[in-house]
């Protein structure tokens, strides 16, 4: 129930959502002033969701710098969350990656370069599962295949979201007899850390936060960027939109 809500919200507050009722209700009542009014602000607010410039300053004062490889510290595990696979089509060869696979990419680098001695990853299958596989046994495989021993890839496969992430993940812990008392190094797309740390430390885990997956990109004053619409920008509203809605409901039931 509490995840339908959550996505009520979201469609509702959405951009797109938005911009459009404005305009339909705009078209419907033409004639009268307000319609007028209603109609070009929704026509307004559509430029301003999918004008590049703006979108990206938005992510780009969202998103927490990246971390140079160089500069993190030593970790005995590495946490690395799931949302980045393509669970709508169904084959044991093969992952297929969505946006976001820096998540499980960057964990390898890590785990390759010493940074981190083992990868536990968490992730189920979500609320309307069409594949018979967890998402963290899709990307466990991944690993396998790039030669990352068995004994050092750890799967927790019940969550559903981020707060059950960290809740099942500190249970996982405890079951297998490992300190909980350690700091991790928590791995997810930068959007979406801030979230994903507070649930973590809700449930009394240390983590050092290793963003990836960046949304936003380097600052640009060309032309195109500057005034021509693009639906990719509108994109981006959506996720910051959905991740700050999600934030608040999160807070307002008490996960952070």
């Amino acid at each position: 129930m509490f995840f339908y809500l959550s996505q009520f919200l979201s469609f509702l507050a959405l951009p797109l959502t938005i911009t459009i009722i404005l305009i339909v209700i705009g078209a419907f009542f033409i004639k009268r002033k307000w319609g007028k009014q209603s109609l070009w602000a929704g026509i307004i607010l559509l430029w301003l969701f999918s004008n590049q410039f703006i979108a990206n300053q938005a992510m780009l004062a969202w998103e927490p710098d990246f971390k140079a490889f160089s500069e993190v510290k030593n970790h005995e595990i590495g946490i690395v969350l799931t949302g980045v696979t393509n669970l709508s089509r169904t084959a044991y060869d093969r992952t297929f990656f969505n946006k976001g696979a820096d998540r499980i990419t960057h964990a390898l680098q890590l785990y390759q370069e010493g940074k981190i001695k083992k990868i536990l990853i968490t992730g189920g299958r979500g609320l309307n599962p069409v594949n018979p596989q967890s998402e963290a046994e899709v990307l466990k495989r991944f690993l396998l295949m790039t030669g990352v021993p068995e004994a050092d890839v750890m799967i927790e496969e019940r969550s559903k979201n981020t707060r059950e992430n960290a809740l099942f993940t500190e249970a996982f812990l405890q079951e297998k007899g490992i300190d909980v008392n350690q700091e991790f190094m928590l791995i997810t797309s930068a959007f979406h850390m801030k979230r994903s740390k507070g649930c973590f430390d809700k449930v009394g885990l240390r983590t050092e936060s290793f963003p990836t997956d960046y949304y936003s990109s380097d600052t640009k004053f060309d032309i195109p960027t500057l005034f021509f619409p693009d639906p990719y920008s509108i994109f981006i509203w959506h996720k910051l939109v959905k991740e700050w809605i999600g934030i608040l409901v999160y807070k307002l039931v008490g996960y952070l």
